[in-house]
Order: structure tokens, then sequence, then C-alpha cells
């Protein structure tokens, strides 16, 4: 790099929005840090993003208000951005670029790391298997989460994803294990009203002290949308692979993420893709999802829980299809669910969890868990196609054990899906629900419970 990086140009010949042109630069890398000193004396930062022969673009974090092109001068400083990293980040409150909000001490960094990360070596990645309990049985009981995973919420505007998110990271624990477990929470995009519910229901529920967590506001500029969720995986992973500690990150609202990604896309003038996001908005998701994972010989790891709300509820959008995509699965949000007071609305049908399999049974969770949730979802299914039937042909046409089948689907929604939003079940009370459930048809239409389960854990002798 030599001495040109404290060269300074005076040489920006356009700005507009939060970006800039600068002519006769040489020398200068993407996603370098810049300078930017405006005509009143004050610094800015910004970073590139082109870079071709003697022209650089560079957008600015706090935007381009006040700057012209004859007295603002740049500096580019031949780094990309880093972010000082420690411990003491447990139990503080960040803005969206890693500054403290919270009213504490500046943190003191022992390693500075760059925002970007390094991929995992996809030979060096263990496969996730330990189950993580997050106290809410629709998940923990049918598409259950694991360490390493990535597994998005999909929701939809209006619904408490929020609330969900904050229950998550309250509640959130690796069973049976003495190691450390913590939350990192980056919020992107959000109002005041949200940030103000997040920072109360951690700071009173005592979940702060292992949470770290970001906060981009809706009016921060857009670029700093883009760097929060990078800020908080780098955090993520010193806590995790240095530190060897058990990290959950909670992304939200990975649309606000791509929202600004299109903005920025569309001030660089580039060729919309679908729906004129970007067309790289695959690989840029990826280089954020896949900072999850295990590590062989190494004790922490990372799990990812991204939520984003699907525009015009839409699951087919390029959002949530990317992102499913390159997930584990994906948990669904229902207006429908909803509509009937019930928290939290997931839809159990369209949920899936990938590595599901790997993370449960005997010394897991439990040896029926497998069995349970495959029979709750036989049972549920049908008795949703049945409510379907009835909407057409009245109930009239239905028979007895048909009537057990729509009854059981109003059941299990009214006492599994729903819960309170401060209410922390165990695996082993989740389970417990369900067998109360199978009450409700008898013995012989449970066909894919194993034998010996049904005597250990069925209650009754009804034929």
């Amino acid at each position: 790099m030599g001495n040109s990086k404290s060269v300074e140009y005076q040489t920006v010949s356009e700005v507009s929005g939060s970006i800039m042109v600068i002519e006769g630069v040489s020398g200068v890398l993407y996603d370098e840090v810049v300078e930017v000193k405006t005509p009143d004396g004050e610094t800015r930062r910004g970073t590139v993003l082109e870079a071709e022969g003697d022209r650089a673009v560079v957008q600015v974090f706090e935007g381009t208000r006040g700057l012209d092109t004859k007295n603002t001068s740049v500096r580019f400083t031949g780094e990309t951005m880093k972010i000082g990293v420690s411990d003491e980040l447990l139990g503080r409150i960040l803005n969206g670029t890693g500054e403290p909000i919270d009213g504490g001490p500046q943190i003191i960094a022992e390693e500075e790391e760059d925002i970007y990360g390094a991929s995992i070596n996809p030979e060096a990645r263990e496969y996730p298997r330990e189950f993580i309990e997050t106290g809410i049985s629709v998940i923990d009981g049918m598409n259950t989460l694991v360490r390493g995973q990535k597994l998005p919420i999909f929701s939809v505007s209006g619904l408490p994803h929020n609330e969900l998110a904050a229950q998550i990271t309250r509640q959130a624990k690796v069973k049976g294990e003495e190691e450390e477990f913590a939350v990192v929470f980056g919020a992107m995009g959000i109002t005041n009203e949200e940030a103000n519910f997040f920072m109360n229901n951690f700071e009173q529920t005592g979940a702060l002290e292992r949470t770290v967590a970001l906060l981009n506001l809706a009016d921060d500029p857009a670029i700093e949308r883009i760097v929060t969720p990078r800020i908080a995986l780098t955090i993520a992973e010193y806590l995790a692979f240095e530190k060897g500690m058990q990290i959950l990150v909670i992304l939200t609202d990975m649309t606000n993420y791509c929202e600004a990604l299109r903005e920025i896309a569309a001030a660089r003038e580039e060729v919309p893709g679908r729906r004129g996001y970007p067309g790289y908005m695959y690989t840029d998701l990826a280089t954020i999802y896949e900072r999850a994972g295990r590590i062989e010989n190494k004790k922490g790891s990372i799990t990812q829980m991204p939520m984003l709300t699907m525009p015009d509820d839409d699951i087919t959008h390029p959002i949530p299809d990317l992102t499913g995509y390159i997930t584990e699965g994906q948990i669904v949000f229902s207006r429908s669910i909803h509509r009937k007071g019930l928290y939290p609305p997931i839809d159990v049908l369209p949920c899936l969890s990938r590595l599901m399999d790997g993370g449960i049974g005997e010394g897991r969770t439990r040896e029926d868990h497998s069995d349970v949730s495959d029979q709750l979802y036989s049972f549920y299914a049908e008795g949703r196609d049945l409510r379907d039937l009835v909407a057409v042909v009245g109930e009239e046409a239905l028979t007895e054990i048909d009537r057990k089948y729509l009854e059981f689907a109003d059941e299990f929604e009214e006492k599994f899906v729903s819960q309170d939003r401060d209410e922390d079940r165990s695996i082993e009370e989740t389970l417990s629900i369900a067998w109360d459930l199978f009450q409700t048809l008898p013995k012989r239409e449970l066909k894919r419970i194993d034998e010996e389960f049904i005597e250990k854990y069925h209650l009754t002798d009804q034929e």
C-alpha cells in the first residue's frame, strides 16, 4: 500500500443520495473504508462500492447532505471495515455499526476482526446435532432447532414475530450442558418503538446479561443495514470460535436488509434482477447465512434464526424464496391462525426443520420424539383437510371418526401450537401435551408410533 493511502483526494465529480464518485484515484480496493471530510470539517465514513481504473464509487454511511464536489476531500484507508471484539460485549446494546448506545463505557477490544468474516471450510464443518430448547412447543416438538443450524422464521406484516424473537432470545438454552450459551441479536430497519420493546424486554427479564444487541433503526442510513448483520456475525464468530461459547444469532428483519440492498443497487444504477432486487442477492444472502455452523475441534457453535416478513404474504417472493434455498428449513407464520387469537401464530404444515432428525431422540430429547412429531403432523393434516371438506359439504356428511379428527385439529392449535408469551415449556412438557392430544382419537389410529412407546406413554386402554 505504501504511502498512497495517506493521499487526500479532492476530485469528487458527483454526489447523489448516499453515493459519491471520485476521479483520478489509484490503488483503491473494493469494500475499503473511506474517510470523507465535509466542507465544515466533519468526518464521515464510507465504503468503496466500485473501483474501476482511476474512478471510485463510494457509499457514505451518514449520507451526502452538505457535501459538494469542490470542498470535500476523501481519504482511502486501505482497510476493510473492522469491529473491535471482546467478551465485554455481552450485556451491551449497540447501534447498527457496533457503537454502544446504552450509556455504558466504550468497549475495550481484545481483537479487531474484519466484518466480512472468513467462510467456514466445508471440510471442517461438523454436522449439527445437539438440540437447542426454545421452550416453544411448535418449534421444539415439530421443527427442532439444532446447534449450528440456520432456521429462518417467515412472518407476515402485523404479526407478532418481534414477540417471538424476544421470547426465543430469553428462553433458548442447550439442554444438560454446562457450556456457556449466549444470544447475538441483530435488528435491521426497526422503528424506535420496536427498539424500545426489545431493549426493555431484554433488560426486565435479565436476558440482556447473555445477549449482545445491535439495533439499526428505520431512519438510519440504508448502508448501515448492510453492515449490521455482518457485525453481529463477527461478534458471534469471536464468542463461538475464540471463546468456545454456544451462540444463537437472531436477525430481524431480513426483508429490511434486502430492501437496503435494492436501494443501493438502484443508486449504483445496476441492472435489476427479479422484482427489482439485484441479481447477486442470492450470493449476498449466502454470505450471511453461511456464517453459521460448527467447526471440527472447536467447542463453540453458531446457530442462526433469521426472521423476515414476506412481502404481500407471498412465500414465493425472492426474499423468502432465496432464503429457503440457503437455509435448513423454515417456520411459517399464518394470518388465519393469528385471527383465531393464537400465539405464536405458526402454521405447522409448511414448516420444516431439515436437520431435526439428527438432533432428537434418545439421549438428546426423548426416544418417542420423532414418532410423536410424525403422528401430530399426520393427524393435524387430516383434520385440516376435513375442515376444507366441511366448508363444502357441511358437518352432516362426516363420520364419527372424521369428527374426532376435526376436534383434534382444533385442540392441537389451542393446546400445542398456542402458548403464553412468557411460557417456557420443557421438551418433556411439549411431548406430554402431544400424548394428551392423542386421547382425542382411538388408540388404533396411532399408526405412526412404535408399539412400545404407546405402551409406555399412552394414558388409557381405550381401543
